[in-house]
């Protein structure tokens, strides 16, 4: 399924909130709601909403105060916010269009107006993230050019002479240790810098008709020994007769094989299960590659795909960085939803046309 853009709405006349509830759902969205200013800050912390319908009167906090919360918080700042009223003059419309409100309706409103305000600030939401996506890669690429230049060859350079020096101590010298250190840690710079050249060649690719379900395979032979050391139980559910899609065979590999790594350092506890299923839905092929592992915070979930993302369950690195781009190369997607303590689930949809 399509990911649906998801509202909030925050009023304290339950007869409202069922209107636009059931209207919105109609429409496509997944919606949420609160009954006040209190519970919906709470709820923007937990349902991360594309868009906010605000009431202005409430108890406890009223619509101004809560959007001016939201708007001065750098997480929720940018989630568009239409605020409702049954006040209809004009200074208490600029005073919310003041605070940050990206419009203002008057109670009784048109639906019809209402629903054309709200399909506007969803796309300008959707285009806004998307163009901030856009400025990432762009100076993901200058970064990755300046690695290459500035930094690649004086590591090599670094590491030659360290493992030059390491070669001639002599046994029991207590440099040792220190020059072991060194080693070690220009291997993984190097592993590194490795990974992000990796991402600069991504646009450029191979497609033939492939069965997706052999690709998945492939990657999951990859991390064969890491699954016997660690006691992990691999559940597949690999969809019959599915069509063949056009992809780059060897990049779609590794874009799996780096979800499975991912899923394999998450799991420590003693349920250590990786699922990976293939289907066919609303028009496109699925690939969905869950785990039982710790899981990822709802605030840290919109920056695993950032290069170098650190977490507890995985050191720096950019093995979700290059899984995206060459996701998003195929005119594909990528979602993912996590709870704390009980694990992860990646979703990969792919056209199933050549686009």
């Amino acid at each position: 399924m399509e990911k649906k853009s998801k509202i909030l709405i925050v009023d304290d006349t339950v007869d409202t909130v069922e209107l636009l509830k059931k209207r919105l759902r109609f429409e496509g969205y997944d919606t949420a709601e609160a009954y006040d200013g209190e519970e919906g800050l709470k709820q923007v912390a937990e349902y991360n909403p594309d868009l906010i319908i605000l009431d202005v009167l409430m108890p406890k906090l009223d619509g101004y105060e809560v959007c001016q919360r939201l708007k001065s918080y750098e997480n929720t700042k940018y989630i568009p916010v239409l605020m409702l009223t049954a006040r209809s003059g004009i200074e208490d419309k600029v005073k919310g269009l003041d605070i940050g409100a990206d419009h203002y309706l008057a109670k009784p409103f048109d639906y019809k107006e209402l629903s054309a305000r709200v399909r506007s600030l969803v796309a300008t939401k959707a285009a806004r993230e998307k163009l901030v996506e856009e400025e990432k890669s762009k100076a993901l690429e200058r970064m990755m050019e300046e690695v290459e230049h500035e930094i690649r060859n004086p590591l090599t350079s670094i590491g030659g002479f360290a493992r030059r020096v390491y070669e001639k101590l002599p046994e029991g010298d207590p440099n040792t240790k220190y020059m072991e250190m060194i080693i070690n840690e220009v291997a993984r710079l190097e592993d590194m810098i490795k990974e992000l050249l990796e991402l600069k060649t991504a646009a450029i690719s191979y497609r033939e008709l492939t069965n997706i379900n052999d690709v998945i395979m492939e990657a999951l032979k990859l991390s064969e020994e890491d699954f016997k050391d660690r006691g992990i139980e691999v559940k597949t559910e690999l969809g019959d007769n599915l069509p063949l899609i056009s992809i780059d065979q060897e990049q779609m590999k590794t874009a799996f094989a780096n979800l499975i790594r991912n899923s394999i350092e998450a799991m420590q506890d003693t349920l250590k299960i990786l699922k990976i299923t293939s289907r066919i839905s609303d028009g496109r092929m699925e690939i969905q590659v869950s785990d039982t592992g710790k899981g990822i915070p709802k605030d840290k979930i919109k920056n695993i795909f950032d290069p170098f993302f650190t977490s507890k369950t995985r050191g720096p690195g950019v093995g979700l960085t290059f899984t995206l781009k060459i996701i998003q190369e195929h005119s594909g997607a990528v979602s993912v939803e996590s709870e704390p303590g009980k694990g992860t689930m990646f979703a990969i949809r792919l056209p199933l046309k050549r686009v």
